[in-house]
């Protein structure tokens, strides 16, 4: 028995395998899976452990603070993250977006300098998904992806670079199901990591980029430590001087603000900066303080970037980016085009064009975009006012922000009932949408993903849990929020295609937003409606 052989006892794939993706699940790769999953999943369920213990901690009203243990890290001027890496010195417009072909073509095809290909909040992780995506991005990277689709033929445009690729990976949350390991299923991702960099690490540094990755709702430094001992045993593995990975850390969830030194310092010598998360880290906020009343927000409308937590937020990370020398990436501008008014679309536009203005003067080094029709707005506002690759040198020492600017909830607003129809309508049609294994979803003009569907349901949990009365002084309580529900299920329902799965999406709704049950997140609830393991595939 060869040792790939030997490594591979014990691992089952029990989805369907096909030509194409018999080559991304070859032997191989599972045996470099297998290997990640026994060296790290015990310390990840671990890290989960400690998530629950900080909740209760929350749930008990204990606010969180900066680490006292870690205060030498935060104090001491001297270290600094990794230099930019090949193709990642200038990230002015990054475009966001699942991995289905048409989307790559389209997203490599786009006057951007980055694309984020997503395994994460913009794909239902079905089997064919997450394992297509992998096939997707193997073969933009050998630039033979073209296709035709009817009559139309998509192609990678031949007449400039194309932007650079980085994949996100699933969180530490979730788990890929149809592949177990000891007959345990293992970490989602750890499984979109592991395949696209044992297939495609030493591709990306020969076509003069690398592999690089953006890491989700971490809530710890800890987790970036894990990150970068996988990392590490990663390029070992294949012979590839270590800090050849670049990983951005997304911070989008309330206690990670509270760690940015300690997770670049984690990952320093792979770090290419953070990202400000904007609607996760909103609906973090919910989340974590659920319990606590002083924490209740107004209509998702009235929590803009320029209220006070989310302004310190964003300063802090500007701030603590540029001191340790690495990139801090802007928010999404989720926007569509809006083809048949065009008041409508120009005031949508000026939007966005505001919005990516307060980014770029804030000190942010790039930003990100969820269609190719706006990267043309964000690549005018960053073209004019970063002249530079990036502002790195914009240190904003002027900034201090302490742990009651970034717990701030002060800000103006009320909580309407339209405002909750308009959360029933986001989470609703996003759901019926993953239900259908689809994860990003045009809703209203906005490309929403799991992170906007997040912050309406915990909005409504929040609203009913502590009785918070509308504009229209109506008290939000169980029966009023199940009769909205209702409401808004039926009319989506009615006008959509027969065997949509709005009454389904709604079953699953009622109970999230009633202040009584409340799931970690949607998409774990409802990961096993999008999947079914079938028998082991042969190896």
């Amino acid at each position: 028995m060869s040792n790939i052989d030997a490594i591979i006892q014990g691992v089952s794939i029990l989805g369907p395998l096909n030509d194409q993706t018999r080559k991304i699940l070859s032997k191989e790769a599972t045996a470099f899976l297998a290997l990640l999953h026994r060296s790290f999943n015990t310390r990840r369920k671990e890290l989960l452990q400690r998530r629950d213990i900080r909740q209760a901690e929350l749930d008990k009203g204990v606010l969180p603070d900066f680490l006292p243990e870690t205060k030498r890290i935060r104090e001491n001027p001297a270290w600094r993250g990794a230099p930019p890496a090949p193709g990642l010195v200038d990230r002015r417009t990054e475009i966001t977006g699942p991995t289905d072909r048409k989307m790559v073509v389209n997203a490599l095809n786009s006057n951007v300098w980055t694309y984020m290909a997503d395994f994460e909040d913009s794909s239902a992780p079905t089997w064919d998904n997450m394992v297509n995506g992998q096939v997707n991005l193997y073969d933009a990277i050998r630039k033979q992806i073209d296709f035709k689709q009817g009559e139309k033929e998509y192609k990678l445009r031949t007449d400039r670079k194309l932007p650079t690729l980085i994949a996100r990976s699933r969180g530490w949350h979730m788990v890929e199901k149809h592949f177990t390991v000891d007959g345990e299923a293992i970490s989602a991702s750890l499984f979109d990591f592991g395949l696209y960099f044992f297939h495609n690490a030493h591709e990306l540094v020969r076509n003069g980029t690398g592999p690089y990755f953006y890491l989700p709702k971490m809530e710890s430094h800890l987790e970036a430590r894990l990150w970068n001992d996988v990392f590490n045993l990663a390029q070992d593995y294949i012979a590839m001087p270590r800090g050849t990975i670049r990983g951005t850390v997304l911070i989008e969830t309330i206690v990670a603000a509270f760690e940015m030194d300690e997770i670049i310092y984690e990952l320093r010598d792979h770090s290419s900066g953070l990202n400000c998360g904007r609607w996760d880290y909103i609906f973090s906020v919910i989340k974590k303080f659920r319990q606590n009343p002083n924490f209740v927000l107004p209509d998702r409308s009235a929590v803009t970037m320029t209220v006070p937590f989310m302004d310190a937020y964003v300063q802090l990370l500007i701030q603590t980016c540029h001191k340790r020398g690495v990139h801090a990436m802007g928010g999404m501008a989720a926007q569509i085009p809006i083809k048949d008014d065009k008041e409508a679309n120009d005031k949508a536009m000026a939007g966005v064009y505001a919005d990516k203005l307060r980014e770029v003067r804030a000190g942010h080094d790039g930003t990100w975009v969820a269609h190719p029709a706006l990267a043309s707005i964000a690549n005018d506002v960053f073209n004019k006012h970063m002249p530079t690759p990036n502002q790195l040198f914009v240190y904003r020492e002027e900034v201090h922000i302490t742990a009651n600017d970034l717990l701030n909830m002060n800000m103006p607003g009320t909580v309407t009932e339209e405002g909750i129809r308009k959360n029933l309508n986001i989470g609703l049609g996003y759901m019926e949408g993953w239900l259908k294994g689809i994860g990003c979803v045009p809703i209203n003009y906005l490309m929403e993903d799991a992170a906007t569907a997040e912050v309406s349901r915990s909005q409504l949990w929040q609203w009913c849990k502590h009785g918070t009365v509308t504009a229209e002084g109506k008290k939000v309580d169980k029966a009023y929020a199940q009769k909205l529900l209702k409401e808004q299920a039926d009319e989506l329902s009615s006008k959509a295609p027969k065997g949509n799965k709005y009454h389904l999406a709604a079953q699953y709704f009622s109970g999230q937003v009633t202040g009584e049950d409340y799931a970690d997140f949607l998409t774990t609830l409802l990961y096993n409606e999008i999947t079914s393991v079938g028998p082991a595939a042969k190896l």
